[in-house]
């Protein structure tokens, strides 16, 4: 599975309307609305590259009321339950 965040910037009182376009879209995961530099936050996780340009360079820059998107790879996940399996492994228990 490809996994992408992309970080989305929107136009002024756009973030709701915006939001609610992506998570409709197919391969979009999660969006989340987020502090600091960026408005929005989407997870993507699509199968093929191919999707995954489309989702970005098509599906997304379509949407009105964005401004302005940075996409980042994600190569490897680390979550607690990931951990305690690993740990669970290696222990035998």
């Amino acid at each position: 599975m490809i996994t992408a965040l992309v970080m989305i910037d929107c136009e002024m009182g756009k973030v709701h309307q915006v939001a609610e376009e992506l998570v409709n879209l197919d391969g979009i995961a999660e969006v989340y609305s987020v502090s600091g530099e960026h408005d929005i936050m989407a997870i993507i996780r699509v199968k093929e590259y191919d999707l995954l340009a489309k989702l970005v360079s098509q599906d997304i820059a379509s949407i009105s009321g964005i401004t302005k998107t940075s996409t980042h790879m994600a190569f490897r996940c680390y979550s607690k339950h990931d951990m305690e399996r690993m740990w669970s492994d290696f222990l035998g228990t």
